[in-house]
């Protein structure tokens, strides 16, 4: 018997030394200065007030814990004695969980699930059940927080690597627009490049001999024409379809 009662003093004494990790990680949330806009201590810090629940489910339960419902964390809450001390917003209060006082955190305990109205048979077996089911509670509870710490890294990663596809994305849409850019000014000088020769060409044609008024072809001149055509119209098609 004085085992058993020796053993019971030692799990009572671990379990009000070490908060549980709902509570922990409730009061890190409540108290990062950088969320205040969305989870905050009240005036006098006697209760914290979720001011932006859509938020708070969204950005920040899944830092911490496995879901992004903020009901369940209501229900939460609810266990472990908190009450919603306002009609007009969301705003918890517990006599324990204050600003500044995180060592009492290790008093607030889970409500239990269920009490006999009856003298339990065997006291001892039914508390060291009592027991186990709370251990197993904050056990799970620990799983979920290191699975949630895995989704963040994740989540994180994913922001990180959105924001670099961005990156390439602008230089890559900048380096096009200074592509088309130079290719629009080929084109403009292939044009003038055409208007040019059509303008030498009819000077040409103007200086042509001419014998009772029809002109006389030059050995070659047509052939330079032709071919000076066809560089024109070359360049303008492959220009075209560079700059598609």
């Amino acid at each position: 018997m004085e085992g058993v009662c020796d053993q019971k003093g030692l799990l009572e004494y671990v379990r009000k030394s070490s908060p549980p990790p709902f509570l922990l990680k409730t009061y890190m949330l409540v108290e990062d200065p950088t969320t205040d806009d969305v989870i905050s201590w009240n005036d006098d810090g006697s209760a914290f007030v979720v001011w932006q629940p859509a938020e708070f489910a969204r950005d920040l339960l899944p830092t911490l814990f496995k879901h992004s419902n903020f009901s369940s964390f209501v229900r939460q809450l609810n266990t472990y004695g908190f009450r919603k001390v306002s009609t007009s917003r969301w705003e918890f209060c517990n006599d324990k969980f204050r600003k500044g006082e995180k060592d009492q955190l290790c008093d607030i305990r889970r409500r239990k699930a269920w009490a006999s109205k009856q003298q339990p048979i065997n006291n001892i077996a039914l508390n060291q059940a009592a027991q186990a089911m709370q251990n197993q509670d904050e056990f799970d509870e620990d799983q979920r927080s290191n699975s949630s710490t895995s989704s963040s890294s994740d989540y994180s990663s994913l922001v990180d690597e959105n924001k670099r596809l961005k990156q390439e994305n602008g230089v890559l849409s900048s380096e096009l627009t200074s592509m088309k850019r130079k290719c629009k000014e080929l084109l403009d000088l292939v044009a003038k490049y055409g208007d040019s020769a059509e303008k030498e060409e009819q000077e040409n044609s103007e200086r042509v001999p001419k014998l009772f008024g029809v002109r006389l072809e030059v050995e070659g001149e047509t052939e330079r024409k032709r071919k000076r055509a066809e560089i024109s119209e070359s360049a303008s098609i492959l220009l075209s379809q560079a700059c598609k």
